[in-house]
């Protein structure tokens, strides 16, 4: 099964809550924490690594905590997955040239490689302001599976 890990899944969370709040408008770990239900350590951990990746600003001080480094529209769950996991491919060989003993002979590189940049596609056409949205408009914005080519 090929599936996020539960870090990146809170880390889209955690980015979620803070696209519907005003612009520049700080959350702070622990506040992040309790709103969301994910352990305060763990959302620590997460809200570092995405401020240190530039899709969250620090602010410190009292006021302090973490905003939206860019509006919900111009980030891509394809940045926040790449952030927080690394390289988005299906395959180790998908993004690391060399990686793989087999690669010189391998009759279906090729092919994973494709798979993993329509993945990668897939998900930089889906932004965070989509995730943050509720589930009817939501809908309303998901791009039919056959037009990135998937067949029913």
């Amino acid at each position: 099964m090929i599936r996020i890990t539960r870090q990146t899944d809170y880390g889209i969370l955690l980015l979620s809550q803070m696209a519907v709040r005003p612009a520049g408008t700080p959350l702070t770990a622990k506040d992040a924490a309790k709103h969301s239900g994910i352990p305060l350590p763990m959302a620590s951990k997460i809200l570092k690594s995405l401020a240190r990746r530039g899709l969250l600003a620090s602010h410190r001080g009292v006021k302090g905590g973490y905003s939206l480094a860019v509006t919900p529209d111009t980030i891509s769950l394809g940045d926040v997955i790449e952030a927080l996991e690394g390289p988005i491919g299906i395959t180790e060989c998908s993004h690391t040239p060399g990686a793989c003993e087999q690669e010189p002979c391998c009759p279906v590189r090729s092919n994973w490689l494709r798979i993993s940049v329509t993945v990668k596609e897939a998900l930089d056409r889906i932004p965070l302001s989509a995730m943050a949205s509720p589930p009817e408009v939501m809908r309303a914005r998901l791009v039919p599976l056959t037009q990135i080519g998937v067949r029913p």
